[in-house]
C-alpha cells in the first residue's frame, strides 16, 4: 500500500469531528492492507512509529530542506524500513548518517506525506485519531469485539501487534507473558482525597512518589523494566535489577516506582534520582503476574495481599487503607510535607485496568500558583511556528528578577497570538530563538510544587508549570518573591 493512501486517511479523519466518521475512515484503510502493513501503520497512525525513539531530532528536522516529490510513490514498508535503519544508526558519524537517511526518505515523499511524517517524528501528529479511536477501527475493520482488542493491545504492549492479530483472524486471548512489557493503569484526577473516597468508598491511599514510573519483570533469571512509555530501561537501573532478581519466585511482574532512597531508606525527589541513577531503588505498589498466575483480574485488596508477602516494607509504597476522609487526608498532608507530589487513591476491589485510567484510582495533587514575570520567549516550532511560545518566567528579588523556570504549556491559539505580539513590543533583545523582554508582563502560573535546583541561581525550579492567565492588574513589582517560592520548597530535602 502507498504511504500517501495513509496519509489521505488521516486526512480524512482530521477533517471530521464525527468520531464515526473517523473510525469508518480508518477501518476502510485497515481492511485494505497486506498483514505485513498493518503494524506499521498503526504505529504512523497513532504518531507513534513502532521503531520508538529514533534519535531525530529538530535539529536534523530543519535541516531537511528538500523539494517534495510530484507524485507518491512511497510505500508503507518503504517508510517503515527507512525508520528501522534510522534507528540502528548509533556511535561516530550517526548524526551526519541519520541526515544523509533521513534526506532520501523525504526526497522521495510528496508534499502532503513530508508533513504528516514530519509531524510523527517530531510529536506533533493531530489528527483526532488518537490510540482510543484506532483501536476502534480495528475492532470494526476485524469484526472483533472492541474490549477484546484493547485488553489485547493492554497486554501486547503495543495496539500495532494487536491489530495485526485481530485484522489476520488470529486469537486475541494473548494472557499476561512476563519479559512482555503491558501498558500500565493510569488514574483520574480528584480535587480532594474526600472527594475521591466519596466516589470510590474503602481505599488505599498511597504516598504518589516523584519518580520514574517502572514496570518489572522476571521469568527465571531474567529481569527487564521497563518506564510507563514502555521502553526498556533495564540497564539504567542496576540496583532495582538486582532488588527483583533476588526475589524469592520464578516470575513476577511489578509495578512502581524507581527513585533514589537515602540512608535511612526514604525516598527522594525526582531530581535526585535522575542524577544517581546507578544507586536508584524502588518502590513497588501493585503486582500484576506471580508465579505463572495472572493477577489483573483479581481485587486490590487481593494484590496488596501478595505484594506484602512478596516484599518487605522498605520497598513497598507507603499506604493505609481506609474509607475515613479526615485520615486519608492526615496520610495525604503527611506525604506533601515530606516533599512528594501527593497521593493516589484506588478503591480496594478495583481490578488492573491495564492502559486505562480506570474510574478506581484517583490521584490528588495540590495545586499552586505563583504570579511571575516573563523575562523572555523562544520561537516555537512545529505548529507553533511564527509565535513566541516557551516562556521564561522571574520571581521578585532585591535587585531585579531571579528566573525560576520555562514553560509553554496551558495556552491556546488565541493568547499565543496575543502573547506574540505584547512580547515583541516589549523586546529589548535577540539571542538566537530567544526574545528578551522588559520585566513588565505579569503572568499567574499553576504548579505542582518546587523542587531544588543548580540551574537557576535562585536555587529553586518549578514543577509542571503551565500559564492559567496573564494579569494585566498586576505591575511587575506585585509578582511573588523568590523567598516565597523558595518558601514552598517545605519538607524537600
Amino acid at each position: 500500500m502507498l504511504y500517501g493512501e495513509l496519509v489521505a486517511a488521516s486526512q480524512r479523519t482530521a477533517a471530521t469531528s464525527k468520531r464515526s466518521e473517523k473510525v469508518a475512515a480508518l477501518a476502510e484503510l485497515l481492511r485494505a492492507m497486506q498483514p505485513d502493513e498493518i503494524e506499521p501503520a498503526v504505529g504512523l497512525l497513532i504518531g507513534w512509529p513502532r521503531q520508538g525513539r529514533l534519535g531525530v531530532g529538530w535539529a536534523t528536522m530543519s535541516n531537511l530542506k528538500v523539494a517534495p516529490a510530484a507524485d507518491s510513490s512511497l510505500t508503507i514498508h518503504d517508510v517503515d524500513d527507512a525508520l528501522t535503519r534510522v534507528s540502528a544508526m548509533a556511535g561516530g558519524g550517526s548524526q551526519g548518517e541519520r541526515l544523509r537517511a533521513m534526506t532520501a526518505l523525504w526526497s522521495a515523499a510528496t508534499e502532503l506525506e513530508q508533513n504528516h511524517l514530519f509531524r510523527v517524528l517530531t510529536g506533533e501528529l493531530r489528527q483526532g485519531a488518537n490510540e482510543g479511536v484506532v483501536a476502534d477501527a480495528v475492532a470494526k475493520a476485524s469484526g472483533n469485539p472492541i474490549a477484546d482488542v484493547r485488553r489485547a493491545a493492554m497486554l501486547l504492549g503495543d495496539l500495532g501487534r494487536a491489530a495485526e492479530l485481530a485484522l489476520t483472524g488470529k486469537s486475541l486471548d494473548v494472557g499476561l507473558t512476563p519479559l512482555t512489557a503491558v501498558q500500565p493503569m493510569l488514574a483520574g484526577t480528584s480535587a480532594s482525597v474526600a472527594d475521591a473516597l466519596a466516589e470510590i468508598g474503602l481505599a488505599s491511599v498511597e504516598w504518589k512518589l516523584d519518580g520514574i514510573r517502572v514496570q518489572a519483570h522476571k521469568q527465571g533469571a531474567d529481569v527487564r523494566l521497563f518506564s510507563r512509555g514502555l521502553n526498556d530501561i533495564t540497564a539504567g537501573l542496576p540496583g532495582v535489577v538486582d532488588l527483583v532478581r533476588r526475589l524469592p519466585v520464578a516470575s513476577v511482574v511489578l509495578d512502581g516506582e524507581a527513585l533514589g532512597i537515602d540512608e535511612e531508606g526514604q525516598p527522594l525527589i525526582f531530581q535526585d534520582t535522575v542524577s544517581e541513577l546507578a544507586s536508584t531503588g524502588a518502590y513497588f505498589f501493585d503486582v500484576l503476574h506471580l508465579d505463572g498466575a495472572s493477577l489483573i483480574d483479581d481485587p486490590l485488596r487481593v494484590r496488596k495481599e501478595a505484594l506484602d508477602a512478596l516484599l518487605p516494607a522498605t520497598s513497598r509504597l507507603p499506604s493505609i487503607v481506609t474509607a475515613d476522609a479526615d485520615a486519608a487526608d492526615e496520610f495525604a498532608t503527611n506525604a506533601v510535607a515530606t516533599g512528594h507530589e501527593g497521593v493516589m487513591v484506588k478503591a480496594i476491589e478495583s481490578t488492573y485496568e491495564a492502559g486505562r485510567r480506570g474510574v478506581g484510582w484517583r490521584k490528588v495533587k495540590p495545586v499552586h500558583t505563583l504570579d511571575l514575570v516573563v523575562l523572555a520567549a523562544e520561537w516555537g516550532h512545529g505548529r507553533r511556528v511564527g509565535w513566541l511560545s516557551n516562556l521564561h518566567l522571574g520571581a521578585r528579588g532585591s535587585d531585579g528578577f531571579v528566573m525560576v523556570g520555562k514553560t509553554f504549556k496551558g495556552m491556546t491559539d488565541d493568547l499565543l497570538r496575543w502573547q506574540t505580539d505584547e512580547l515583541q513590543r516589549i523586546a529589548i533583545a535577540t539571542e538566537g530563538h530567544t526574545v528578551h523582554v522588559r520585566p513588565e508582563l505579569v503572568v499567574e502560573i499553576a504548579l505542582d510544587g518546587v523542587q531544588r535546583s543548580t540551574r537557576y541561581p535562585g536555587g529553586v525550579a518549578l514543577r509542571f508549570a503551565r500559564v492559567r492567565r496573564y494579569r494585566p492588574d498586576k505591575s511587575a513589582q506585585e509578582a511573588d518573591t523568590i523567598e516565597r517560592v523558595q518558601g514552598m520548597l517545605g519538607g524537600v530535602r
